[in-house]
């Protein structure tokens, strides 16, 4: 597949959310003119650019749709559910289409066919109902014939974007008779000349019977490159012979200063000496129409402005995690040149190590936002799947965003997509209860889902919630039981029951349907969000619903870390997780009587000790640091020998040799080339929660 390809699939794509969120709007507001204009563009655009792509299939196919979408847009077709619903059918066989874009299956092109052939019946039905409504005036209508005088003046750099502006002029001939007439910016200063750039600009006499819609359509893929006027210049009447264009030709072409006030004057003329005046009524629609071409103007003008100031520049993903990497380099030289700066304790290198430090801080700060991409987009696309969903299991539910222009690395939130799916499946399919059901315990019949993110630290918080019937602790006890996940006389409390629907296979539903019942959802989630290096948490109140709470890192690159000491060994804790550093002596250890509790201003606080659950051999000195964590709301304490300090942390994954040590989640390395590792302070506490032999050692 080529560049260009490419491109346009993922042009396509975009265009498709585009469209999906605009038809979810328009089934709530059906009579939004800017929302069928933003559907009409996409599916315009789509179909445009696929037939300029070779991409054929779906050029034929959206051309269907558009069709419709332009009687909608003239308001000749209402929005009904049926056609969102075809309209969204539809946007998924195009992505079939952009997927398989050498063979796709007989089931999909006979699926396309029968959406093809729906909306010709709606083209049908409209055509049949309006001729036998009114069949004199439709006559009318399409012999109705305009004269329009367009100025198009292309930006400079038009040539760049691969636009060619005659294309455009022959697409106008075809829409009826036209006098073209181009002009060059005398003004050019010859030592200046770009041959790449356009300094033509032409004015256009068009006799048509299209609509200014249909005519501005020509233009719909350079509006935002272009100066463009329409100005209506007469009506067609019946008394007004066709040798009336002719001489405007013959007038046009006979001025010796062709510029548009000249031919406003010829036509002026022409207009004088014909025999069929303009009346009163056309003069004040003329008027009319001048005032609506300026407020365009000024329109087009404004969004120029905002385009230029918002201009962005498209950089492949790929790219982008190779600047990552490379900064990523960066950073551990810079480590390295720090360390020989102190070692040696010279003046001048120390300055240039500082100052090197700076930059390395300020490029890893740029690179890394620039990965950095609002979650809103992962939230929009979720609509479509509750519409779907709740349509299929016959309730109502509505989806509620907040934060949705909290960032994340690009990277995270291409992870997070799938278990957010499962979650919000599980929402409808479990939590919401059926509209009667929820009537009768005093609640709307419409059931609601949110989804918000929030930074918290170096982390975020997704929380996905319903306002369902909850999680039931005694049903789900009860089905761990039977399926041998924990014994009958286990003693759990509530959070930890909740934590059950995240083990492997468990599922509370009675049948098994093609949306639940298997097992495997909840688990989906978990190995995901581990993977993130993230954690989850439930909660839940029957009859009010449940929360589920993702802590996500912002970044998988590069984080910021408290460097530790253990023996010869060097960890890297997450510096968002840490709160401060106390000392604890031997003394105070043989005071606790054996419990893991440390005492920080008179708050106990457990602690664990990484030294032996490492099994790490040395010298324990007499003070030991301990590292006060905050991890899931809780206060946990880790022992280590020494704390050395803040550090960059490029984040070095581990072999598969290491893949079942859950307990580290990366490693990095050092100035020194020493390597650290990254401790995961959930899988630790959970660690150390089932050696527990008594309530002294469990983690509370």
């Amino acid at each position: 597949m080529d560049i260009h390809s490419e491109a346009y699939i993922a042009e396509a794509e975009e265009l498709l959310s585009e469209l999906e969120s605009s038809l979810l709007e328009l089934e709530i507001s059906p009579e939004d003119t800017d929302l069928i204009n933003r559907a009409f563009r996409a599916l315009h655009t789509i179909k445009g650019s696929g037939a300029m792509f070779g991409f054929e299939d779906i050029a034929r196919f959206t051309h269907e749709i558009e069709t419709v979408f332009d009687f909608v847009r003239d308001g000749k077709i209402k929005i009904t559910k049926e056609l969102i619903n075809l309209t969204l059918q539809s946007c998924d066989i195009i992505k079939i289409f952009l997927k398989n874009t050498e063979q796709t299956s007989a089931e999909d092109e006979i699926k396309a066919i029968q959406i093809v052939n729906s909306f010709r019946k709606m083209v049908k039905e409209y055509c049949e109902t309006e001729i036998e409504k009114n069949n004199e005036e439709i006559a009318k209508e399409i012999s109705n014939e305009k004269l329009i005088n367009i100025f198009f003046k292309p930006e400079q750099n038009i040539f760049l974007t691969g636009t060619n502006p005659l294309c455009l002029l022959e697409e106008l001939k075809g829409m009826g008779a036209a006098i073209i007439f181009g002009e060059i910016n005398s003004k050019i200063n010859p030592d200046e000349f770009n041959p790449e750039y356009c300094y033509a600009e032409w004015s256009i006499i068009l006799r048509t019977d299209r609509t200014e819609n249909e005519i501005r359509d020509v233009f719909i893929f350079v509006e935002d490159q272009c100066e463009l006027r329409f100005e209506k210049i007469a009506e067609k009447e019946e008394n007004v012979p066709d040798v009336k264009f002719e001489e405007l030709c013959e007038c046009v072409f006979s001025l010796s200063n062709k510029n548009i006030s000249d031919i406003e004057n010829c036509i002026s003329k022409i207009r004088k000496q014909s025999d069929c005046a303009i009346t009163e009524k056309n003069e004040i629609q003329q008027s009319a129409a001048e005032k609506e071409t300026e407020v365009n103007k000024s329109k087009k003008e404004k969004n120029k402005s905002n385009s230029a100031a918002g201009s962005n520049l498209k950089v492949s993903s790929e790219k982008l995690d190779r600047l990552v990497d490379l900064v990523g380099e960066l950073v551990t030289v810079q480590s390295r040149l720090t360390q020989i700066s102190a070692k040696y304790n010279l003046h001048d290198l120390t300055l240039i190590s500082e100052e090197v430090e700076r930059l390395t801080t300020d490029l890893r700060d740029n690179a890394m936002g620039i990965r950095m991409m609002p979650i809103g987009n992962t939230f929009a696309n979720f609509s479509r799947l509750v519409r779907d969903l709740s349509n299929e299991l016959g309730k109502m539910v509505e989806l509620q965003t907040e934060g949705a222009e909290t960032e994340l690395d690009k990277t995270v939130i291409d992870k997070l997509n799938e278990p957010l799916v499962h979650l919000i499946r599980n929402c409808i399919d479990h939590g919401i209860e059926m509209p009667e059901e929820r009537r009768k315990k005093g609640k709307s019949t419409r059931g609601v889902i949110k989804l918000s993110a929030v930074h918290s630290g170096g982390d975020v918080l997704i929380k996905v919630s319903d306002d369902g019937a909850g999680l039931n602790p005694e049903k789900i006890k009860k089905k761990a039981v039977d399926k041998g996940i924990i014994s009958k006389d286990a003693e759990l409390t509530e959070n930890e029951i909740f934590q059950l629907i995240t083990k492997p296979g468990f599922s509370t539903a009675e049948n098994i349907t093609n949306i639940s019942g298997r097992g495997v959802g909840t688990d989906v989630v978990i190995k995901a969000i581990e993977n993130l290096r993230g954690s989850l948490d439930i909660k839940s109140e029957a009859d009010k619903g449940t929360v589920i709470t993702l802590r996500i890192p912002l970044t998988l690159a590069i984080i910021e870390g408290l460097l530790v000491k253990i023996s010869s060994s060097y960890y890297i804790f997450p510096l968002s997780t840490v709160k401060e550093c106390v000392e604890l002596t031997k003394d105070e250890i043989k005071k606790s009587g054996g419990r893991k509790m440390a005492n920080v201003r008179g708050s106990l606080v457990p602690y664990i000790n990484i030294r032996e659950k490492f099994n790490i051999d040395g010298q324990v000195p007499e003070i030991q640091q301990v590292v006060i964590t905050e991890v899931n709301e809780r206060r946990i304490g880790f022992i280590v020998d020494q704390v050395i300090g803040e550090h960059q942390t490029v984040i070095k994954s581990l072999g598969k040799v290491y893949k079942n040590i859950k307990e580290i989640s990366g490693a990095t390395i050092l100035g020194d080339g020493t390597l650290a590792l990254i401790l995961d302070l959930l899988k630790l506490i959970e660690w150390e929660e089932n050696d527990s032999v008594n309530n002294y050692g469990r983690l509370q």
